[in-house]
């Protein structure tokens, strides 16, 4: 008996698959219709989106002399407020990824170099780059930019992109850090690129030095109260220390970096994206199992009404 149960469940499923392949090849062309309606739309859609491309340059964190054995200077100067950064909580690959994705550091960037503007996409028009050199896509979906917008939302709007075009990555194998730009401008995103390295650094500088002018100050009371020999020892070799830093920091082009590669001009044939062919594919794919899920799901409605 359990046989011919076993034997009618099989005999219905072939008979499901049957039905299911019978359903498909009955609404083959409608299936294919279908996917090449969708297909030919995002082809169309992919070639009105300009090319964008990345300019990076690849730097190496600058050589930092050992921290001094501070003994118990280190709750003395926490009495102060004054970190003496024996060890440096972040290395320059967090302090300065951190600093271009601040807010406020982008707000300072957008104000002084009109960046609002400038990475608008009326503003990169003239250098954008399409598929077959055709813009004819791209102008029958392009739109004027929404002027209603308040200057608090174009900011909003502007710092968010910044985050997602300006980018630092850190390869742990060589210890090098990338910076890179993408965007639909090559040359834009080369100025952009210099622009952010030189800024970042500079108020990573800044920060780093008010640091020291407090523990400088600090160091400098603290030893002229001070009696103990060995502490008075101490507290000059910090001092030195840290003038030492503040030195050295206006010796290189750029703060805790240098530059191991330059950054260029990506080359036109040199674009990051869109990956055209890969979006193509992929609706196609997509497209294909849509209608044949809407088939299915047709033939289903049709079978309830019988």
């Amino acid at each position: 008996m359990n046989e011919s149960i076993n034997d009618n469940y099989i005999q219905e499923d072939e008979i499901d698959l049957k039905e299911l392949f019978s359903t498909i090849a009955k609404n083959k062309y409608k299936i294919l219709l279908f996917a090449f309606v969708i297909t030919s739309f995002t082809i169309v859609y992919t070639m009105s989106i300009p090319n964008s491309y990345k300019s990076e340059v690849i730097l190496a964190p600058q050589e930092q002399s050992k921290s001094m054995n501070l003994g118990g200077l280190g709750a003395l100067a926490g009495l102060a407020g004054v970190n003496l950064g024996g060890g440096s909580s972040m290395d320059a690959f967090s302090s300065l990824s951190t600093i271009v994705n601040n807010n406020t550091f982008n707000k300072m960037m957008i104000e002084k170099y009109d960046l609002i503007n400038k990475i608008s996409i009326q503003n990169m028009d003239k250098n954008l780059i399409f598929a077959m050199n055709n813009r004819t896509f791209y102008n029958l979906f392009k739109s004027e930019e929404d002027k209603d917008l308040t200057y608090d939302e174009k900011l909003y709007n502007t710092i968010k992109e910044l985050k997602e075009i300006v980018s630092f990555s850190s390869n742990k194998k060589t210890g090098t850090i990338e910076l890179s730009v993408t965007l639909q401008d090559r040359f834009l995103a080369k100025e952009l690129l210099e622009i952010y390295l030189k800024e970042s650094t500079s108020y990573l500088s800044k920060l780093d030095m008010q640091d020291i002018e407090k523990k400088l100050k600090y160091y400098k009371h603290e030893l002229a109260n001070a009696d103990d020999i060995e502490l008075k020892t101490q507290l000059s070799q910090l001092i030195s220390s840290l003038m030492q830093k503040k030195v050295l920091s206006k010796a290189s082009e750029y703060y805790v970096v240098r530059k191991i590669t330059q950054a260029e001009v990506a080359f036109v044939q040199d674009k990051t994206k869109p990956k055209r062919g890969l979006i193509v594919i992929v609706s196609f794919i997509t497209s294909i199992i849509l209608a044949i899920f809407m088939v299915f799901f047709i033939e289903f409605l049709r079978g309830e009404e019988d």
